[in-house]
């Protein structure tokens, strides 16, 4: 059995994550389910699972949600802490830099060519990821169909993705009191490392305690641009509207990124619809959660409407306030109800559903598999204009991921190279 990981060497762990935790929410639970279940295995697959689970139906990004409860687990609040802060920090550094660049000098052909390698290198990831997570969780013809089933329903049927998922909560909660058994996965990491650290148990102190320290760090900056540029002002505007959506983002970015392009657009002009899109392409090609497109819209917000400070003032603050009230709201629900959600495991109608929930979002992984790799290798929408270059760096990086395990950062390096070569090519 692995040890334990020491705090240091799961901090390297994290920060490694935050730069190559690329392909929104899918590639970066593949990466996840990759790195601390199969290689370090540090966590083992059904507690995996079971905080896949939980973090599926909150909401917010759920892949830095993850995160926060895998870090939790291993080292408790400061590990939780930790996971969290960096599987942002990088992604808001990085994409600060191309919003300046962006603002200031426009499209950089060197940096979109060593993008264009990393897609097809993201496709292959998520792709593998499925097929991982699917071999470990589908168990039984129950869970293949219910799989199968989210699938149709997302891909054909356009349901939303929370009403997937909810839905197969009440599934697994029903076949959980009729004592349906497929629906309950066998328990087969008891004994890994993460049950080191004893007891999770939760009281009204420490779930106090948290929602007044969370709570108090998720308003304090709001509560001080409203009071310093007044509630009218832009910041103090996006900080109030990015709250409200961080209460109501179920289903991922792309749930809430219809809601989020209408206000920033047409209601509060923070930017025009095509910088709205070119946003939501950096989002998709830099590492960290896809819903980091919010702080590109802030730092355009703060940049068009600047008030009394000069423009990359007034960006910067404005892409602050938006990630900050867009994430401390994830570090609250991991923290107030992953030690709820442990005690629970042994629970027979509540591992149904979640057991339910499991195989549904494999579908809806591979859902967001398909949507990916369509936009990638398709990306007019016409079987005329398949990328055959993508088409090849994605097949040479699933083969070297699925067949070879070779290491992911090589991968990503590499594709990074080739699509920088092609361009000069």
């Amino acid at each position: 059995m692995p040890a334990h990981p020491t705090f240091r060497e799961a901090l390297r762990f994290w920060l490694k994550l935050g730069f190559i935790s690329f392909g929104g929410p899918a590639g970066q639970i593949a990466i996840m389910q990759h790195e601390l279940v199969e290689r370090k295995k540090w966590i083992g697959q059904e507690r995996f699972l079971h905080a896949l689970n939980f973090c599926m139906l909150l909401p917010g990004p759920e892949a830095q949600q993850l995160a926060v409860y895998c870090g939790w687990l291993l080292h408790r609040t400061r590990g939780g802490i930790v996971a969290g802060v960096l599987f942002v920090l990088p992604s808001a550094v990085i994409l600060w830099v191309l919003s300046y660049v962006y603002v200031a000098y426009g499209e950089v052909p060197w940096i979109a060519a060593i993008f264009y390698g990393l897609k097809p290198a993201v496709m292959a990831i998520v792709f593998a990821a499925v097929l991982r997570i699917g071999s470990k969780a589908l168990k039984n013809g129950v869970m293949w169909g219910i799989a199968t089933a989210a699938f149709g329903l997302i891909f054909f049927a356009k349901m939303p993705f929370p009403a997937i998922v909810f839905g197969a909560a009440l599934i697994g909660f029903a076949g959980g009191r009729l004592g349906w058994s497929a629906l309950t996965p066998t328990r087969s990491d008891e004994g890994t490392q993460t049950n080191a650290l004893g007891s999770t148990r939760s009281t009204w102190v420490y779930s106090a305690r948290v929602v007044a320290v969370c709570g108090g760090l998720w308003a304090a900056p709001l509560v001080a641009v409203g009071l310093w540029q007044g509630w009218s002002g832009t910041l103090a505007q996006e900080g109030l509207f990015f709250s409200k959506a961080a209460m109501v983002t179920f289903g991922g970015a792309y749930a809430v990124l219809p809601y989020v392009a209408q206000q920033a657009v047409e209601t509060h002009s923070w930017l025009a619809a095509p910088q709205m899109l070119d946003g939501l392409a950096f989002a998709e090609t830099t590492p960290g959660p896809l819903i980091m497109v919010l702080q590109f819209v802030g730092f355009m917000g703060g940049w068009n409407h600047p008030g009394a400070l000069s423009p990359l003032v007034a960006a910067t603050l404005g892409a602050a306030i938006t990630t900050w009230v867009t994430f401390v709201p994830c570090f609250l629900w991991i923290f107030l109800g992953a030690p709820h959600i442990e005690q629970l495991r042994g629970q027979k109608v509540v591992t149904a559903a979640l057991g339910a929930v499991t195989a549904s979002v494999v579908g809806v992984i591979l859902n967001l598999a398909v949507w990916f790799g369509w936009h990638v290798l398709v990306p007019t929408g016409t079987w005329a204009s398949v990328d055959w270059f993508a088409a090849a760096v994605g097949a040479g990086a699933f083969v070297a991921l699925h067949r070879f395990k070779v290491n992911l950062i090589a991968v990503i390096a590499a594709s990074g190279a080739l699509g920088l070569a092609w361009s000069w090519v």
